[in-house]
């Protein structure tokens, strides 16, 4: 092995490390760069090897930071985060939650299936996973274990569904793949969006499996109100504005009329109304989202940034090859690899965040799926569908952590770890379905344009 790829593999290995010193990570990134960049060119200079790298080498990363602030599939980023914290203030899913118990909390498994509808609703609308679990957890886990729900099936339909955000378009991951692979954002929105609702509807099947074979678990209430022509209409005054908003985003798109960065605009106006029509907009609440959208967008570009640099760097040293190298050397065929780099997903996503993984990992491995012949947008999907089993496996599955933080007393965390089981599984069976089924996610992107 040549020297300038065993400093590709240590500086791949140094990450996955310092990752657990707590340190931020667009200053690990970053800092291994400059790091790594500084070793090969000193061995270069005392040792006569040739890496590579040096530091007019690494200057590139100047030109590569210019190409990333300048692109503007990555101006829909704060527009949709906007809209997404925008929609948390507005009071629509509260009304939401108010109405649909009315209709559906009255059989069993009822108030579970009105929390995993909003959830939908509010990953087709938001996008922001800690904003969906943490509302969803505040509004339906109470009314849940006041029906004596079993704690994990209550947990864990919080969790998986307020998860949906970050595979049901409009989906800000979606929006950093498409740019990391040089994809249509559009295309994979439409591919996301089948996978997507069959997960949510995976997860309803299983509520209601749940409660009518162990009718403990999610009884019915004792006392339901009475179903009148009133509560169908309050359902529907409830649920069309956020049909509405999900139409001009996701509709404007698939139509052709609006590219995403466009349709981002009309989110984030169309969440601003919505906070209007509900009487909660004012000076406060747009200062509030203002500066939480500020605060994440740069949260993420800084990782941006970040990874620039180190992408230079580990690909000066030839990190492609070695990738390649080794998955090309799996004696598995094509598809023992794919099924390998995500079984390898799965695994980082015990450590890493979606962004990590997202920026660092698949621009690394995508290039080497598409060499065996597989479609881009079909991968990267089933990469996104793998990556909801991250926000929902421990130890670092982070829509347990923010279900944790609001969730009530009594409620623990083997309760969350044991709820959320059932619901990895439906994520598996996804993955099966979408892989062996590629129309699921090629589908809709092959007629929308027709």
């Amino acid at each position: 092995m040549k020297y300038n790829e065993i400093l590709a593999i240590l500086m791949f290995v140094s990450f996955i490390g310092l990752l657990f010193t707590g340190y931020p990570v667009a200053w690990v990134l970053g800092g291994l760069a400059i790091f790594f960049t500084a070793i090969a060119w000193g061995s270069d200079l005392l040792f006569g090897t040739f890496t590579g790298v040096d530091w007019a080498f690494t200057s590139g990363v100047v030109d590569r930071i210019w190409d990333v602030m300048k692109n503007w599939v990555l101006v829909s980023l704060p527009m949709f985060i906007y809209m997404g914290i925008m929609l948390d203030r507005s009071g629509i899913a509260e009304q939401m939650m108010d109405n649909f118990v009315k209709l559906f909390g009255r059989m069993k498994g009822g108030m579970a299936i009105v929390v995993a509808i909003i959830g939908i609703l509010l990953a087709a609308s938001t996008g922001i996973v800690g904003a969906s679990v943490t509302l969803l957890a505040l509004l339906g886990l109470p009314a849940m274990l006041n029906l004596k729900y079993d704690k994990g099936l209550a947990s864990g339909t919080v969790a998986a569904v307020g998860t949906l955000g970050i595979l049901i378009p409009p989906s800000i991951m979606l929006v950093l793949m498409a740019d990391r692979l040089s994809l249509s954002a559009g295309d994979l929105f439409m591919g996301a969006l089948i996978p997507g609702l069959l997960l949510g509807v995976l997860y309803m099947a299983y509520i209601l499996f749940a409660a009518y074979t162990k009718p403990d678990s999610a009884p019915a209430p004792a006392d339901p109100e009475p179903l009148t022509s009133a509560v169908i209409w309050g359902v529907v005054k409830a649920a069309v504005p956020a049909f509405a908003l999900i139409l001009a985003v996701l509709g404007s798109i698939f139509a052709g009329i609006a590219t995403p960065t466009e349709a981002s605009g009309i989110g984030a106006l169309g969440a601003m109304l919505l906070a209007w029509m509900n009487g909660k907009l004012d000076l406060q609440v747009m200062k509030e989202a203002s500066y939480q959208t500020t605060k994440t967008t740069a949260f993420i570009f800084g990782i941006f940034l970040g990874a620039t640099a180190y992408s230079l760097v580990l690909r000066g040293m030839g990190g492609d090859e070695v990738i390649e190298a080794g998955l090309k050397a799996l004696p598995f065929g094509a598809d023992g690899v794919v099924i390998a780099v995500l079984f390898f997903a799965f695994i980082l996503g015990f450590f890493l965040d979606w962004i990590e993984i997202t920026l660092i990992i698949l621009p690394l491995i995508a290039p080497v799926i598409k060499s065996f012949g597989f479609d881009l947008v079909w991968f990267t999907v089933l990469f996104a569908v793998v990556l909801q089993s991250s926000f929902l496996t421990p130890p670092v599955g982070f829509s347990l952590f923010y279900l944790k933080g609001v969730a009530p007393e009594g409620v623990t965390t083997r309760d969350i770890y044991r709820g959320i089981i059932p619901f990895n599984v439906m994520i598996f069976a996804t993955v099966v379905l979408v892989y062996v089924w590629k129309d699921l996610v090629l589908w809709l992107p092959s007629v929308a344009y027709k």
